[in-house]
């Protein structure tokens, strides 16, 4: 049987008084993200709850500020659900277009303007507490940006390493699949691809007016 929500916030809220949450339906949000792992190993350790199987860490996008939800069981007392979740805020952090540009023989480097601006976010890793944690704190830094602070291995896990911002964030700009890039192109030509001059020259022009090949949003939904 499982234990109501509203119990594990009361045992929580005594053994760590310090230590502010708030119900969200059937979970919990930690309002300091970095007691994430304090909450997290209290679940885990309590012979009350012993909560020993993290099984899925997730991100969501809410505009404003991003969320990564845990899911928290017991094997042993087969009991949960328990639903953690904490919240952070976007912040705004500069990054170059391209990481690798400096191997771009396009032109010349990248002026001041052209950097990227993007809404960094950082969580506390559960990595030390949860082993599962590993590849699916990879999969929400990948996909929403979520940097996991005290990851052992912190690398995107589907995209590339160069690939520029984060799919499933609501405000990523897709790029035109149509169009090449500077580091598209030097990238192809290093492995021996031949890329036409037409699209070389629309490389340039987009590398010397400090852009990208963002595809254009249509106008209406697409049916």
């Amino acid at each position: 049987m499982n234990i109501p929500i509203e119990e594990i916030k009361k045992e929580i809220e005594a053994r760590l008084p310090d230590v502010k949450l708030r119900l969200i339906r059937d979970s919990l949000l930690i309002e300091n993200p970095e007691d994430l792992p304090r909450v997290a190993l209290f679940l885990k350790e309590n012979p009350k709850f012993l909560m020993d199987y993290l099984s899925s860490v997730t991100g969501a996008d809410y505009l404003d500020y991003l969320e990564s939800v845990y899911h928290l069981y017991s094997m042993s007392k087969k009991q949960g659900p328990v639903v953690l979740r904490v919240r952070v805020i976007k912040s705004t952090a500069t990054v170059p277009m391209s990481i690798n540009d400096s191997n771009v023989a396009m032109g010349p480097p990248l002026a001041a303007p052209d950097v990227k601006k993007i809404k960094a976010v950082k969580v506390p890793s559960l990595a030390s507490v949860y082993r599962s944690a590993e590849l699916q704190e990879r999969e929400a830094y990948d996909t929403f940006g979520i940097i996991y602070e005290g990851h052992p291995d912190p690398r995107r896990l589907f995209m590339w390493e160069e690939f520029q911002g984060y799919p499933l964030r609501k405000d990523y700009e897709q790029e035109d699949t149509e169009v090449l890039e500077s580091a598209d192109i030097a990238w192809l030509e290093a492995r021996g691809i031949v890329v036409p001059e037409e699209m070389k020259e629309k490389a340039k022009a987009l590398h010397a007016a400090g852009q990208r090949a963002i595809a254009q949003k249509p106008e209406k939904p697409r049916n």
